[in-house]
């Protein structure tokens, strides 16, 4: 296995308000997960701080042991312990009011791959050479689409295309879509929506079938984000199932 997670700012931006992470526990499963804040007051970044650090120390210390049903509840009570933390650091902070994360994770074991998501950051897998995107965005185009109102292609030039339905520290109670994911797959990657906005599926697909390095894929893709405007942060977090070695920033 190797794996490789980087964020950026990008070019139009003055601060990052995204968070990744990929972590590996002592019985070999691994988390990857993306948080992308918003929110003024810097607040966004702190949601998407809170989040990432909370999954990241959870699944060190208790993910142990578990089966695909045990995962699942874990995943689902985690995400509301950290709405929980984000909704208390709001009340505690008047200032940072409306401050929320998306957020998108993979739990990768020997026996199961999950993904979760919340909001519009995006979990890929790559299979027999195809992306295939998993998880399902909760934007209020997707929405419109979904019940017919929309045309793909209407859908992608919207101008509300970027209003979140849902997302950690904006509902209470909270939902997270959990997706249980073939075991025949080659790569996962994961991203914000600063990737997804600028450079469209094929081209994700284009990068991570060429022949560069794990870590080479995944800056050749924030270059591309940048050079096509780079109008938001960029992270990803990537994976390649059969190979050994890791390396990350």
């Amino acid at each position: 296995m190797e794996t490789f997670y980087l964020t950026d700012t990008g070019i139009v931006r003055d601060h990052n308000e995204d968070s990744v992470i990929i972590v590996t526990n002592s019985e070999n499963s691994t988390l990857m997960a993306v948080a992308d804040g918003m929110g003024g007051h810097r607040a966004g970044e702190v949601a998407s701080s809170i989040a990432i650090s909370y999954l990241s120390k959870r699944f060190t210390e208790s993910f142990f042991k578990l089966n695909k049903a045990e995962a699942v509840e874990w995943i689902k009570t985690c995400v509301n312990e950290i709405n929980g933390q984000i909704f208390k650091y709001t009340e505690e902070n008047p200032e940072s009011t409306g401050m929320g994360t998306t957020l998108v994770m993979a739990i990768i074991t020997n026996e199961y791959i999950l993904f979760g998501n919340i909001g519009d950051s995006s979990g890929f897998v790559m299979k027999d050479g195809k992306i295939h995107k998993v998880t399902h965005d909760h934007t209020l185009v997707n929405l419109l689409l979904a019940a017919g109102e929309l045309t793909e292609e209407e859908a992608k030039n919207h101008p509300k295309k970027n209003i979140l339905m849902n997302a950690l520290g904006i509902n209470d109670p909270i939902e997270i879509d959990v997706f249980d994911c073939n075991m025949e797959i080659d790569e996962i990657l994961l991203s914000s929506d600063g990737l997804t906005t600028m450079v469209a599926e094929d081209q994700i697909e284009k990068v991570l079938l060429s022949d560069l390095s794990v870590s080479e894929k995944v800056i050749k893709l924030i270059k591309k984000a940048n050079n096509r405007g780079g109008n938001d942060n960029i992270s990803i977090a990537y994976l390649i199932k059969n190979n050994k070695g890791s390396d990350s920033l």
